[in-house]
């Protein structure tokens, strides 16, 4: 149009104005007044296909309508043909008035102000802008005038803000749906549309804010309503039941209102007319009742992701108009019935993650319409029945069961299927060659079953389309013929873990779109072939060839790779060429490598994982890695680098964990570690490290664990300088170093990690990742252990081998989830605190090779939890404690200590009575001073008494095996993520 408007549109305008004035809001405009209406509508809004997204067909499990087929209807309007005739516009036969607008999915763009021409059509009766971009405007209050409306529709078109209250004016709407926007409702205006609107037959605000909004309100609405659909409004509270019994409903959707409670009611039968009843993802708990055998109208019920138990009713089985039925992420129970009268209509079945039982009924696999089966995370037992002709089945889904038998050969009568899952069951035997004629197969999943199977040209020649195999975790042998050629062209995904296998399989040469590989776990042995590299040479985004044989590797050529892991291998030489950029995890430990850390790794500039631990690399840590802004582990433990920690970590950087124990480590600690504000785990043992205690770590908020063991750090530990030290800290671990001074007791005072952990309450949790498991090496009760994972209950202190001097003070009493406690070699005298005896989670106290005296305090008979007691090289007196835990203690416990008498000791104690000794002068004034300012006072502690067992406690924190993370399983469900959306939109545009 330029810079300014022709003549022709301003003429067009002069003439809105002059018919505006003449007739004003209240009256009507002659028919080529509204066709000058509409135009000028039109020309206030530019066309743009992307506002309106062709996405074929209807969303099942949202109930959402796209635009299967979008076009610009307004682009066909013309100036000299009269706007009856115009595509998406309806005027009455006699009077001419334009009384329906239907310009949804019209690619239109723009807003929509409240002195728009669109609210000169005073005469509608049907608006429907639905699937449009009207870039967040609001809804105008103009709306409201269209006092002859009776259908309204603006959902999905980017409307946002408060729905007007003019709109609860619309008392002759039938219909309102202004769902999918970014709107939200009050109260005030919610109870006028529930008092004026009372012609309401279908309402549907589904994404609208409601949270405002009180469930037992929906009671109010019109007793004609046939349509109800709230999906995902954040409705709260419990819903009321009488809304159930509204007379002529049909459609009824709540799903995704996660905190909205309720349950169904007994006489749900009584609405005969519903068809549709989606619960999905909101919290409805009790059983499901048996009366739902009488909604015999009902085509969809979605009552997935709820809480409802108890017996799943038979009687559901029998409903015969119903095509979709999910049920699946609930508590139900019992078997399946062995007969169904009704299912002849039936297309979606989920059963998926309930605790269903018993064996497959055979009316499963015979039911001529089905085309999805979930019956995964169930308990079913018994073998796979027969299948009879069922050509329509695209998805079946019987993964973690608990079947049995061998995979039927009927199986190749399903021709359509295009998803299979198998996977962890019991199955058996010889892979049935049947599956190979399911020539459509695009993803099979065998995974976790004791099957053995042949990859040969005649099993997979015919398998063109399949994305997906995973065949990981059978017990038995995969063997590959690598004699022979065939291909996978649309391999995206192959998972052969665990699978016994000893060589690459050869049809991976042409696996040109390969995403996801996974061999590990197998017998794999010597370099990995050059012809690897070109496999999926643009695609590959995760490799994993860990615990296998591998000796060479010269480098990672795919630039596109996301996650890579070869760990426990038996590679050696320098660290292969890296050539991906966008690396996010890299694990290489427990192999053999050699060298120095290539500075070419930091080109992986989002790399958050690096694990090289268990190598044997050397020279100097690369000072790029501690510039990193991405990186949030840094595992170089066990290997032989040399220099010092370089200087200067980062601002803002995301490390989590740094490990660089068993290195050759030297020089001071760097101050930049104080960055590290995302620090949960630091260890530094087994270097050379010549520095102070380093308090500047205490302001550290997420720091966990702290080693430093086994080093030269020397000189007093002093007060705190934070005024909360250590807020979080569990794992402190100076031992081995040349400290000295008294025992820091203003640190013991705010370790409140250490204090009054419900392990309850925090379950039984590890440290770490999804991808990065959290370990640690440490002395549990005599025994140096790798923590292979790391409780978060895991609680310890170990000051031994220094050079304390000074009494044990008695507020570490105050400690009392610690699991062990370590001060053996050091120059400590004085008593073994009373206060010991709140130490009720103990389970390892080592005090040998010191300088205590006194007795051996009788509240150490309360610590039930206590396998290893270590008393022994000290100048202990006065009678052992008997009875409950030290009944299991052996004379090793207190060897050297000849004033100690009773069992176990072969020295009687001739009927000396125990002398409980104060506290010296100095160390009750300076806790009695900690105690007035921390509020700490001792109360008994009344627990039962277990024994200690030495192993089986060590087995509670030690792994000696890692599962697969769950990142597997992650790539796993993109079979249900893409490639289901993919085959459900499919099968349902070919009408099946």
């Amino acid at each position: 149009m330029g810079k300014c408007l022709s003549w022709k549109y301003f003429s067009l305008l002069l003439s809105l104005l002059f018919f505006h004035s003449q007739f004003p809001f209240s009256s009507s405009l002659p028919t080529n007044s509204q066709c000058s209406a509409l135009l000028h509508f039109n020309h206030s809004l530019s066309l743009n296909e992307s506002a309106s997204p062709r996405v074929f067909g209807y969303d099942y499990t949202r109930n959402i309508q796209m635009c299967e087929n979008s076009y610009p209807k307004t682009g066909s309007w013309m100036e000299d043909k009269g706007c009856c005739t115009w595509d998406g516009v309806v005027c009455d036969n006699s009077t001419r008035h334009v009384i329906a607008l239907d310009l949804s999915c019209s690619w239109l763009y723009g807003s929509i102000p409240s002195n728009s021409t669109l609210f000169l059509l005073r005469h509608l009766r049907t608006l429907n802008l639905a699937a449009n971009d009207f870039d967040f405007s609001l809804i105008s209050s103009e709306f409201g005038r269209f006092q002859s409306l009776t259908h309204l529709n603006l959902s999905q078109s980017r409307f946002y803000g408060e729905i007007p209250y003019e709109i609860s004016q619309l008392s002759s709407l039938v219909s309102l749906d202004l769902s999918f926007n970014s709107l939200s409702i009050k109260t005030p205006v919610w109870k006028r549309v529930i008092r004026n609107l009372s012609q309401l037959r279908e309402l549907l605000l589904d994404a609208t804010n409601m949270s405002s909004i009180t469930p037992n309100s929906l009671m109010n609405l019109s007793s004609s309503l046939t349509t109800l659909s709230l999906e995902e409004c954040y409705l709260q509270g419990t819903f009321e039941i009488n809304v159930f019994r509204l007379p002529c409903l049909q459609n009824l959707d709540l799903g995704y209102n996660s905190n909205l409670e309720g349950s169904l009611p007994k006489s749900i039968g009584s609405l005969k007319f519903l068809e549709y009843l989606n619960l999905r993802g909101c919290n409805f708990t009790g059983a499901i009742p048996t009366s739902i055998e009488n909604l015999t109208q009902i085509i969809k019920l979605d009552l997935s992701k709820n809480g409802f138990s108890g017996l799943l009713p038979s009687s559901i089985f029998d409903l015969p108009n119903l095509s979709f039925l999910n049920l699946k992420r609930n508590q139900l129970v019992g078997p399946l019935p062995n007969h169904v009268s009704g299912l002849n209509l039936l297309i979606d079945l989920s059963l998926s993650s309930n605790f269903l039982n018993g064996t497959l009924p055979s009316w499963l696999f015979s039911l001529s319409s089905l085309v999805t089966l979930y019956l995964d995370h169930n308990q079913f037992i018994g073998e796979i029945g027969e299948f009879k002709y069922n050509n329509s089945l695209v998805i079946l889904d019987l993964s973690y069961n608990m079947l049995q038998g061998s995979i039927p050969s009927s199986i190749s009568r399903l021709v359509n299927l295009s998803y299979l899952s198998l996977s962890s069951n019991n199955l058996q035997g010889f892979f049935t060659s049947s599956i190979s004629r399911l020539v459509k197969l695009t993803s099979l999943s065998l995974s976790s079953n004791n099957l053995s199977i042949m990859l040969d040209l005649e099993f997979l020649s015919n398998l063109n389309n399949l994305n997906v195999f995973n065949f990981s975790y059978n017990n038995l042998l995969v063997s590959i013929n690598n004699n022979l050629t065939f291909t996978l062209p649309n391999l995206e995904i192959l998972f052969l873990s665990s699978c016994n296998i000893s060589e690459f399989p050869i049809f991976l040469k042409v696996a040109t779109n390969l995403g996801y590989l996974d061999l590990s776990n197998n017998r794999i042995h010597g370099q990995i072939p050059e012809w690897l590299g070109a496999v999926g040479r643009n695609s590959l985004i995760s490799l994993d060839l860990s615990h296998n044989f591998l000796t060479s590797i010269d480098k990672i050529p795919w630039k596109n790779l996301y996650f890579v892991d070869l760990r426990n291998n038996l590679l050696r030489g320098p660290f292969p060429t890296l050539n991906a950029l966008n690396l996010r995890y890299l694990f290489a430990s427990n192999n053999n490598l050699s060298g120095g850390i290539p500075s070419l790794i930091c080109n992986a500039s989002s790399l958050e994982v690096l694990d090289l631990s268990h190598n044997n690399f050397s020279g100097t840590i690369p000072k790029c890695l501690v510039l990193s802004n991405a990186l949030s582990v840094l595992d170089l433990r066990m290997n032989s680098l040399n220099g010092s920690i370089p200087a200067t970590f980062s601002c803002g950087n995301y490390l989590r964990n740094i490990d660089l124990n068993g290195n050759q480590l030297e020089g001071s600690l760097p101050r930049s570690l104080e960055n590290c504000t995302n620090l949960e785990v630091l260890d530094l043992g087994n270097n050379k490290i010549n520095d102070t205690f380093p308090y500047w770590l205490e302001s550290i908020l997420e720091l966990q664990v702290l080693v430093i063991r086994s080093n030269k750090f020397q000189g007093h530990i002093g007060n705190p300088k934070a005024e909360f030290p250590f807020p979080n800290l569990r794992i402190l671990d100076i031992s081995n170093n040349e400290f000295n001074g008294t025992l820091p007791i203003k640190y013991f005072k705010y370790l409140k990690a250490m204090m009054n952990v419900d392990e309850g309450e925090v379950g039984l949790k590890y440290m770490g990742d999804e991808y990065y498991h959290d370990s640690l090496n440490v002395t549990i009760k005599g025994l140096n252990i790798e923590l292979v994972r790391i409780q978060t209950v895991f609680t310890i202190i170990d000051f031994s081998n220094n050079s304390f001097i000074g009494e044990i003070p008695q507020i570490i009493g105050s400690l009392n989830s610690l699991k062990g406690l370590n001060f053996s070699h050091n120059n400590l005298i004085g008593y073994i605190p009373s206060s010991f005896g709140h130490l009720t989670n103990l389970e390892w106290l080592d005090l040998s090779f010191n300088k205590l005296d006194g007795e051996i305090p009788k509240q150490l008979e309360d610590l039930n939890q206590l396998a290893v007691l270590e008393l022994s090289h000290n100048q202990l007196t006065g009678p052992i404690p008997s009875g409950k835990q030290f009944n299991t203690f052996e004379n090793n416990s207190y060897t050297n200590n000849l004033g100690l008498c009773g069992f176990p000791l072969t020295r009687t104690c001739n009927n000396h009575e125990a002398k409980q000794p104060p506290p010296s002068t100095l160390q009750q004034e300076q806790e009695d001073n900690l105690e007035s300012k921390n509020g700490f006072g001792w109360q008994a502690v009344s627990i039962g008494y277990g024994c200690g067992v030495i192993f089986g406690t060590l087995m509670g924190y030690v792994m000696f095996k890692i599962g697969k993370p769950k990142w597997i399983v992650r790539m796993v469900k993109l079979e249900q993520h893409i490639l289901l959306r993919r085959l459900k939109n499919n099968a349902r545009r070919s009408g099946g």
